[in-house]
């Protein structure tokens, strides 16, 4: 594996896409970041689904309205089973609430427009590659008012009232999509006991992800206080 002078190791990305100029665009800019790498491309998600399984690349830049199988059916498809999943980024021009939420479910870590600055879209590359959830900005409000437009509201989990108040705080940030660092200033702890938070919230709540754990405090925010 290649390595930057301070040990950062290259990301693997693959681009999904039907249409040939935007996928030639977004590799021409990935490829001007030191630790971006761009190992392979899809024209649908039928052969994103085949590629990705043998290239395994760390993050994939998912198009969602292709024709066929779409980006959200993909995103299931990956997550199916028990193989490792790269961190998936839907990428579209489209501020749909409808395949936001669906994207979301089925295992997305983040939602971009296609008209994110280069720069902006390479750190939501890393951070989706660590893990953290990535929304443009407006689409979590969007996403948090439909789902709190739903009634009669779900009721709260029984291990909901296991959490600890930190816990809870932690939750609550997870759900502005706020990352470690951030949460970490907010509540005045370590990175550390926010990481070991996050890990205790998914184990308790029988969650997979820092997205799903997103829109569960959403769901669950009048419980949560």
């Amino acid at each position: 594996m290649l390595y930057l002078s301070h040990k950062a190791p290259i990301i693997r990305s693959f681009i999904v896409d039907d249409q040939h100029l935007i996928r030639q665009g977004l590799r021409t800019l990935l490829e001007l970041e030191p630790d971006i790498t761009v190992v392979g491309e899809a024209d649908s998600g039928e052969t994103a689904v085949q590629q990705v399984q043998v290239l395994h690349p760390d993050v994939v830049l998912m198009d969602i309205r292709m024709p066929g199988m779409d980006g959200v059916a993909a995103t299931a498809a990956l997550h199916r089973g028990d193989r490792p999943t790269p961190k998936i980024l839907i990428l579209t021009t489209f501020d749909d609430d409808e395949y936001v939420t669906a994207a979301l479910r089925e295992g997305a870590v983040g939602y971009l427009l296609k008209d994110t600055p280069s720069e902006t879209l390479a750190d939501a590359i890393r951070a989706a590659h660590q893990g953290y959830t990535q929304l443009s900005p407006g689409i979590l409000s969007k996403l948090t008012a439909q789902l709190g437009g739903r009634s009669p509201s779900p009721s709260p989990p029984a291990a909901l009232h296991d959490l600890t108040p930190r816990e809870r705080e932690v939750l609550k940030l997870l759900a502005t999509g706020a990352s470690n660092r951030e949460i970490a200033h907010t509540l005045y702890i370590s990175e550390g006991t926010v990481k070991n938070h996050v890990t205790s919230i998914l184990a308790r709540l029988e969650l997979r992800d820092r997205t799903q754990a997103a829109l569960f405090a959403q769901t669950h925010s009048d419980a949560l206080g």
